[in-house]
């Protein structure tokens, strides 16, 4: 065979191609592979967004403010993942049941603060209204992170039988003495006032002589108004014109220890907590902390602002509570303090653990800070 017969002859072979394998030769034209058949995408199940139900304790306001910017920060780090749903006070269950509601499952948590629950343990106050040990709010939060309050707390809901994990957030500023229907200037005028607090509060302010009745803070105004109370506070400049007290006095005093340190408590059921991903628990965790700076930083000015409408739209007086009547709040809490602690081991302990943290801390910080008010009176007079 020629070179020219092979190469004819040899036009005829076999080709593989995508369409498979076919014989070739000179004469048949080859088919066109066969377009390969479509993959369908893998049917990917969409995992379900996990709703928390959380309740506040406060109808409006401020307060419902900070609560929906704890809420707006985890639901906007959780994506998909998980979504609180934010219910304002009385919408499933009263605030003096709200705690157990979130025990039992009714509620996935809460949004309030500890003296809510005070009338289950006395010890309940220790973690937002406790004695002023020359702290404020921002040493009691680094107590209840790094001093062993954490620890503390979940001893006391096993004590008490509580499912529940809680976070501690917004340090609050020293909660004024409050309005009354003349200037306070000694402590004996204060003697038989009927007087709205809460908390620990009351028993120091019994023991200086005051009538104490505890109400809600919508109760405030209204019960000042038609004479149930003589005097009263609630927290700060921005909640206490919400509530309308400008229109029942005008004597407004600054500065107290009855409420010197105060923060929210946010918590959650602990089984529903537990069975979250690791990541959804630290999201609620982290923003927890997160709100604490927010809170500093907006309602201090917030306070401010309304503070000055009080004065100058409102005709108010603002007084700065005399330091005598300050002391004899001390004093009282001493009172009250031994009192508990003599017959309650827990309390004691609690009492004894702040007071470890307290002087180590303020000692570094009442040595290194300045007088911020020499410097303000400096530049503003």
């Amino acid at each position: 065979m020629n070179r020219r017969d092979f190469l004819i002859g040899g036009a005829a072979g076999v080709v593989v191609g995508a369409g498979g394998t076919y014989l070739a030769t000179k004469s048949a034209k080859m088919p066109a592979p066969a377009k390969p058949a479509p993959v369908a995408a893998p049917a990917i199940a969409k995992a379900k967004t996990v709703v928390l139900k959380v309740q506040a304790a406060w109808g409006g306001g401020i307060f419902l403010e900070n609560a929906k910017s704890y809420v707006d920060r985890v639901n906007n780090m959780a994506g998909d993942a998980l979504r609180i749903d934010l219910l304002s006070v009385n919408s499933v269950v009263k605030t003096s049941q709200m705690q157990d509601a979130v025990h039992r499952g009714v509620l996935d948590g809460a949004h309030y603060v500890p003296a809510y629950w005070y009338s289950k343990s006395p010890a309940a106050s220790l973690f937002g209204t406790g004695p002023c040990f020359g702290w404020s709010a921002q040493e009691m939060l680094g107590w209840i992170h790094y001093g062993g309050g954490m620890d503390l707390f979940n001893e006391l809901m096993g004590t008490l039988g509580l499912d529940l994990v809680s976070f501690f957030n917004s340090p609050m500023p020293a909660q004024p003495l409050g309005w009354f229907k003349e200037e306070i200037k000694d402590s004996s005028q204060m003697k038989g006032l009927k007087y709205r607090t809460v908390g620990l509060a009351a028993d120091v302010l019994n023991e200086m002589g005051m009538s104490v009745v505890q109400l809600p803070g919508g109760e405030i105004q209204p019960a000042m108004k038609s004479g149930l109370i003589d005097a009263a506070e609630f927290n700060n400049p921005t909640s206490d014109s919400d509530f309308g007290m400008q229109d029942v006095s005008k004597h407004y005093h600054l500065a107290s220890f009855h409420q010197s340190q105060e923060c929210f408590e946010v918590t959650f059921n602990k089984k529903k907590f537990d069975s979250l991903s690791k990541e959804l628990q630290a999201i609620l965790e982290y923003a927890s902390e997160a709100e604490n700076s927010n809170f500093y930083w907006n309602n201090t000015l917030r306070y401010a602002d309304d503070l000055i409408k009080l004065k100058e739209q409102h005709g108010v007086n603002v007084y700065r509570t005399p330091d005598s009547v300050m002391a004899d709040q001390l004093k009282a809490w001493d009172v009250v303090v031994d009192r508990i602690s003599a017959k309650d081991a827990y309390f004691a302990k609690v009492v004894k653990s702040q007071k470890t943290y307290a002087k180590k801390v303020m000692n570094y910080l009442l040595l290194n800070q300045p007088d911020y008010g020499l410097a303000y009176k400096h530049h503003f007079g």
